[in-house]
């Protein structure tokens, strides 16, 4: 087997849905014994002050946005899954029938409350972990 260099491997995960993406990063990490999540710096005051100052100021930055129910406009539900990620209809559609389930996972908060706002808006109840 040819050694791919990291264009075509980038273009190979262009290729992938969400789903397969997230399942080879977690195939990854079990392999190489690696965590693929960025580290979280602190910064100011707070990492000065130490310990216990620096985990109360620490602010989340990673967000599942989770799919509790679809409500009664599944259709539209379905196509604001379609929206927010890579998906085609049918893995959409197994997203939704299958809630509550994860529609992004390890987004950023402004991504997450943008697909929670577009999901509720198409009348699904979300709620971001």
């Amino acid at each position: 087997m040819a050694k791919l260099s990291q264009y075509e491997l980038i273009d190979a995960f262009k290729e992938l849905t969400l789903i397969e993406l997230s399942e080879f990063v977690k195939k990854f990490e079990e392999v190489f014994e690696v965590t693929a999540a960025a580290p979280v710096a602190v910064a100011g005051p707070a990492a000065a002050g130490g310990g216990a100052a620096a985990e109360e100021v620490e602010e989340k930055d990673s967000f599942d946005v989770v799919l509790e129910s679809a409500g009664d406009k599944k259709i539209q539900v379905i196509k604001e899954v379609r929206g927010l990620t890579s998906l085609g209809l049918g893995e959409a559609k197994a997203v939704v029938d299958g809630a509550p389930s994860t529609v992004l996972e390890g987004a950023n908060k402004e991504t997450a409350e943008k697909a929670k706002a577009a999901l509720e808006a198409a009348g699904a109840t979300v709620t971001l972990k």
